[in-house]
């Protein structure tokens, strides 16, 4: 006789091994005791299991609270709600019920082709589905409500499609929870998918839905800072060259990035009469809206001032002073201006306070030696001694501003070290392509990526002319 089955309650492990597609299972909530005590250790216990949940709750809401990006928070989210409520594997869906995005998924021991294949189930039979759609019977004004399906196999109102990608994926029951509230609106749904047919108790779900609002006045407040980092992004890229011009003699290459409050780092690269090229970056102080408007400004009388003295540097530089000086008294910019005869290789250059341009080629790599100067706007007249720079066939110049040293979190000798050996290091296939030497010095010199976190302040401007 068959020994029969003890029913499986959500947050107990299975004795069934999990697929290898499938994460390491999160640690269940502890059980409340179960001792025949009398009216006074029965209340003790039930105290001490609220002081356990609320703990386990501040643990993980600290953790969400660190998080500064959607994506890790997301993700954070997925993990400990899959410990709330004992499953191993999980995703998130968030689609902003404005539609104004963005919109994403992602994964909990879930492979990226897997999320795929639920995706190919008609989301109107999706619980997550019911939830972002509103397809489940409410009063006016309600939340959605969470949505659990104990048993995937053997639910006789199941879409096939759903049954037979639950089959696929070894999922037999899943527990979905809508990211929503009042305040924040509907923002997505989280789903939970478990081994085995299960379904959270009533602790659990009491849990689950406490930090449930939570994440999602979180997951609110990331919204409106990744949207505002976005528009930021769009009116810089703008204001940016949407492309580079193509000059004889020269091949050139930009990377620019923009900080989450929006500085006010710039490049430019204008033809000029003869032949000539006109290179320039610079750095506005401060930060957000004002910031990227003065940038704007600068930017576009520094290319009237190129285009009538582009071949003396020092006075496209000296009457960029003074109009900023008259214009907006308050602010100052770092500038450095390059006048390049490409077919001569030859450049005539001048800087305001800014960091000095970098030669790459195959027999050296060094810094140009420039005179001293302060930033623009800072003295009543700005005047310093340009310098005359001929670049080897093939040696590749690179601009670029102080971000890309601070990014770093170094101090500025070895930030200065870094970037020269990042360099040196460029492979000799990639010398021939200044985008390449570009993303080599980038990669090198911040190995954690742009985005790393605590380097996202400043933005980070490099400007690359090889010449032939």
């Amino acid at each position: 006789m068959t020994t029969p089955r003890a029913p499986k309650v959500a947050g107990i492990d299975s004795t069934v091994p999990s697929p290898p597609h499938t994460a390491a299972p999160a640690a269940p909530l502890p059980p409340l005791p179960s001792r025949d005590l009398g009216p006074g250790g029965l209340l003790q216990d039930r105290l001490a299991g609220w002081v356990s949940d609320l703990t386990l709750l501040q643990e993980h809401t600290e953790s969400l609270i660190r998080t500064s990006t959607l994506d890790d928070a997301l993700h954070e989210v997925l993990r400990a709600g899959a410990c709330l409520v004992g499953a191993r594997r999980g995703m998130a869906v968030l689609e902003p019920g404005d539609g104004l995005g963005p919109a994403t998924t992602v994964g909990l021991g879930l492979a990226h082709a897997e999320l795929g294949t639920i995706e190919t189930v008609p989301r109107s039979v999706t619980s997550y589905g019911r939830i972002l759609d509103g397809l489940d019977p409410l009063p006016d004004g309600a939340l959605p409500r969470p949505v659990a399906i104990p048993d995937l196999r053997g639910a006789q109102d199941l879409d096939p499609r759903h049954r037979e990608v639950a089959a696929r994926l070894g999922c037999a029951a899943s527990y979905a929870l809508p990211l929503a509230t009042e305040k924040a609106g509907k923002l997505g749904a989280l789903v939970w998918f478990y081994d085995e047919p299960a379904e959270p108790v009533e602790r659990q779900r009491h849990l689950v839905g406490l930090y449930g609002r939570f994440a999602t006045e979180h997951l609110a407040r990331l919204l409106e800072v990744e949207r505002a980092r976005a528009q930021v992004a769009t009116v810089t890229e703008e204001l940016l060259p949407h492309r580079l011009p193509r000059i004889s003699g020269v091949q050139l290459a930009a990377r620019h990035r923009t900080g989450p409050r929006g500085g006010g780092d710039w490049y430019d690269a204008l033809p000029l009469p003869e032949g000539a090229l006109g290179l320039a970056v610079g750095s506005v102080t401060g930060s957000g809206p004002s910031a990227l408007a003065a940038m704007g400004r600068l930017r576009a009388s520094l290319r009237a001032y190129a285009v009538m003295e582009g071949e003396d540097p020092v006075a496209v530089l000296s009457d960029l002073e003074l109009l900023l000086r008259l214009t907006e008294p308050a602010r100052s910019a770092t500038a450095l201006f390059a006048y390049c005869e490409p077919q001569a290789r030859r450049i005539v250059l001048a800087g305001a306070g800014h960091t000095p341009p970098l030669v790459v080629g195959e027999h050296r790599t060094e810094y140009v030696e420039t005179s001293l100067s302060a930033p623009l706007g800072m003295l009543a007249c700005w005047e310093a001694p340009s310098v005359e720079l001929s670049p080897a066939p093939g040696e590749t110049v690179l601009l670029y501003t102080d971000g890309l040293l601070r990014r770093t979190g170094d101090p500025m000798d070895r930030a200065f070290a870094r970037l020269h050996a990042a360099a040196a290091s460029v492979p000799r296939a990639d010398r021939a392509d200044p985008g390449a030497v570009a993303d080599h010095v980038l990669r090198t010199v911040l190995p954690e990526g742009l985005d790393a976190p605590g380097s996202d302040g400043e933005d980070v401007v490099l400007l690359a002319a090889r010449f032939d």
